[in-house]
C-alpha cells in the first residue's frame, strides 16, 4: 500500500501554475509521469491540482522531474507567508 502525504500547503495550485508555465497539458504531464514509472492518470492529476486528492512521494518526484523544477519551486517555499 502506497503512503500518501496530506497537503498542508496548496501544492496542487503550485503544480498547476508550474505546468501551465511549461505550456503542458494535464494529459501530457500524466503521460510523462507514467514513462517514469509513476502510475498517474490525467484524472488523478486534476484531483491533485484541485486539492481533493492526496499526493504520493513518487508523484511529487515525477512531477518535479518532468517539469524540471526544484522542490522549493514545487512547494513554493520561496513565497512569503
Amino acid at each position: 500500500m502506497e503512503q500518501k502525504i496530506k497537503q498542508d500547503i496548496n501544492i496542487g495550485r503550485n503544480i498547476r501554475e508550474l505546468r501551465k508555465k511549461k505550456k503542458m497539458t494535464q494529459d501530457i504531464l500524466a503521460a510523462k509521469m507514467q514513462l517514469l514509472g509513476c502510475n498517474t492518470t490525467r484524472s488523478s492529476l486534476a484531483k491533485i491540482e484541485a486539492g481533493i486528492q492526496h499526493i504520493s512521494i513518487s508523484e511529487i518526484y515525477a512531477i518535479k522531474t518532468v517539469l524540471n523544477v526544484s522542490y522549493e519551486d514545487l512547494f513554493n517555499l520561496n513565497e512569503k507567508r
